[in-house]
């Protein structure tokens, strides 16, 4: 599975998993949502998340939510 990866513009620090580009089952009251990057289906996520949570969490609710911490940039 690809995940598409989406930052919140209203929610600081807020990036999110989805499972299409479009992000369309993204918690509405935290966008919108900007996509910003794709992570192939044989590629391991950024900062050692874990892709089997990811993807359950995508299977059961559409999406995973995470929150960059402070001292982290996005690459």
């Amino acid at each position: 599975m690809r995940l598409y990866v989406f930052r919140s513009e209203t929610v600081n620090d807020l990036l999110a998993f989805a499972g299409d580009e479009m992000g369309s089952k993204l918690p509405q009251n935290h966008g919108p949502w900007n996509a910003i990057g794709i992570v192939g289906a044989e590629k391991a996520p950024p900062y050692k998340l874990s892709r089997d949570t990811i993807e359950q969490s995508i299977e059961a609710e559409g999406f995973q939510l995470w929150r960059l911490k402070k001292d982290r940039k996005l690459a």
